[in-house]
Order: structure tokens, then C-alpha cells, then sequence
């Protein structure tokens, strides 16, 4: 594992060169059939990845939000920029993400934001870590004054974002946003900045929470769907709730209600 995590670690260092270095440049934007967003980033490092993996991992697949490889039941799940939207308007939030994920589970994860340099990374069962230094979550409970909590409010979803948001605001006294990237949302839960982080994208996303999963719980918290349960990372999920642990039953009976309704804002 720990070869595997180092092989990870290098692949984001080449990722987050690419990223910066169309960041402040045109970074060749365009719409996919989807209309979500892809730049010349997204794409470059995609096949930096699958490339690497098909000299280093042979027998291995890639799942790649932009591209993928191969099949295997171990799988190099990467959001090569999450949280284009915002990288291609210069906006620098945006991070690399990447994990191995064996028989449907992340066992190694790397997530790097290339604008501070911050690498964080797990293997499963060792702990979480920010540049190499032992990270968790907080301890607060959801009506905590100190609780900060996300909402991803840009993913295409059955469910009625609005309302969501609106609740978790007023239980949390608006301490509640969304920064443009889940990724690294999730991260500050694994510091103990963020409470909690809701995503509510299915197809496909799996790229988008992968390393969250063994990062964010190997720092103490927990991550789930968004009904509370475990799910497979090397497909489709059902959003995702990122949490401390402390709040997430309170979390979930609080959007349950919305989620059964099944409704577009």
C-alpha cells in the first residue's frame, strides 16, 4: 500500500503542475454533451494517469472522470480537477483527486490542492495526513456555534437542492456554503474545519468522492450515501454525506424528508 500511495503522491505533484500551469492562461474551456465543463487540464492529466498506470500497473484499470482504461478490480478512480467550473474561471479552489480502489473500495487516496501546495493523503487503517503531518475531524455537533457545514449546489440530481440547503441553514444559523469543489470541501472536514459536506451527484461521480471515502474516515469522520449507506466506488453512487461522524445520523434524518419527495428546485 504504502508503493501504491507513493505512486499516487506522484501523479498528483505532475497534476497540480498541470493545473498551474494553465491556470492563469487560457485554459482551452469548452462544454461537454453533459454541459459541464472540461479544460485542457482536465484532459492532460487524465492521460498523464492512464499512461502512468498502464507502464507502473499493467493489470490495473483507470476510471477517470474524462477518460478511462481498461477493467480491473483494481481501480485508479480520479477527478483530475474538481471543481472545473471554478478552475476555468480562474477561481483557484479547484484540486487533483485520485484513489485505488480495490473490489469497490478506496484503500488509497490522494487529494492535492495545487494553490497551497497542501497534499492529503490516506492508506486504510493508518490515519489521515496533510503533508505528512496526522489529521481529524472535530468533535461538534450539528447546533454547535463552531459547525460549519458545505452543500454542493452544482450537480444535476432528482432532489430538491434548495430545500436542503435552506434546512441545513437554518439548523446550522447559516453557517452553510459551497465553495465550488466537493473535494475539497471534503478535505476541510477531514481537518475539522468543515462539520460536514453533502454532495448530491450520482452518475459517474464516484470520481468526485473516492478519496474522500478513505481520507475523510481514516481522519475519524464518516462517509456515506446519502441515505447512510456504504456504497461501491467503482461506479455510479448516490451522492455522498462527508461528515465528522458526530452529525451524521442528525444530518440525515434532517434531509430525509426532502430526499423521499424526489423533486427538482
Amino acid at each position: 500500500m504504502n508503493e501504491y500511495l507513493n505512486f499516487a503522491k506522484q501523479i498528483a505533484q505532475e497534476a497540480g503542475r498541470i493545473m498551474l500551469k494553465y491556470f492563469n492562461q487560457d485554459n482551452g474551456s469548452s462544454y461537454k454533451g453533459d454541459r459541464t465543463i472540461v479544460t485542457l487540464a482536465d484532459k492532460e492529466i487524465n492521460s498523464y494517469l492512464i499512461e502512468q498506470v498502464k507502464i507502473k500497473y499493467p493489470d490495473h484499470s483507470v476510471d477517470g472522470e474524462e477518460e478511462q482504461s481498461g477493467k480491473s478490480t483494481y481501480v485508479w478512480v480520479c477527478d483530475p480537477v474538481d471543481g472545473t467550473a471554478m478552475y476555468a474561471r480562474h477561481i483557484p479552489v479547484a484540486v487533483f483527486s485520485l484513489a485505488l480502489v480495490i473490489d469497490g473500495t478506496p484503500t488509497v487516496g490522494v487529494i492535492l490542492d495545487p494553490f497551497t501546495n497542501n497534499l492529503y493523503s490516506a492508506i486504510k487503517n493508518e490515519g489521515a495526513y496533510m503533508n505528512d503531518i496526522r489529521i481529524s475531524v472535530n468533535d461538534y455537533q450539528l447546533d454547535d456555534i463552531k459547525t460549519f457545514c458545505h452543500c454542493d449546489m452544482g450537480s444535476k440530481t432528482n432532489y430538491d437542492i434548495c430545500e436542503i440547503f435552506k434546512t441545513l441553514r437554518d439548523k446550522t444559523n447559516h453557517k452553510l456554503n459551497d465553495i465550488g469543489s466537493i473535494a475539497r470541501s471534503g478535505c476541510l472536514v477531514a481537518t475539522g474545519d468543515y462539520s460536514v459536506s453533502i454532495f448530491m451527484g450520482e452518475e459517474h461521480k464516484n470520481c468526485d468522492i473516492a478519496a474522500l471515502k478513505v481520507i475523510v474516515e481514516e481522519s475519524g469522520g464518516k462517509v456515506t450515501d446519502l441515505f447512510g449507506n456504504e456504497q461501491r466506488y467503482d461506479q455510479s453512487i448516490k451522492g455522498a454525506i462527508i461528515s465528522n461522524g458526530k452529525v451524521h445520523d442528525d444530518v440525515i434524518k434532517l434531509i430525509e424528508p426532502i430526499l423521499d419527495k424526489n423533486n427538482k428546485c
